[in-house]
């Protein structure tokens, strides 16, 4: 018997049906991407969030609270945190 698996994807499909659960999830878009570069950026150069604030004159703590999006960065700490992976940082209005 093939089990049948329910994804994330699925579920967040599935959510953003819901008005009120969408106008939240579109709040969040800025921090989202923030949190996912920085843990892409991170797990691609092999880095641990403590040699990243170490690197980024900051604490494992502030790079935790940024990644599980419980934080919001001050634009002069993402640029240092650009910096450490030698890009600079781009922001835009759309």
């Amino acid at each position: 018997m093939k089990i049948k698996r329910y994804t994330f994807q699925q579920h967040l499909r599935d959510s953003l049906k819901n008005p009120k659960f969408r106008v939240e999830w579109e709040k969040d878009e800025a921090q989202r991407r923030i949190s996912g570069i920085l843990i892409e950026k991170r797990l691609a150069n092999r880095m641990s969030q403590r040699v990243l604030a170490k690197r980024a004159k900051t604490t494992q703590a502030v790079i935790s609270r940024i990644e599980s999006m419980s934080a919001n960065p001050s634009i002069n700490l993402l640029k240092k945190i650009a910096a450490v992976f030698d890009s600079r940082l781009k922001i835009s209005f759309t």
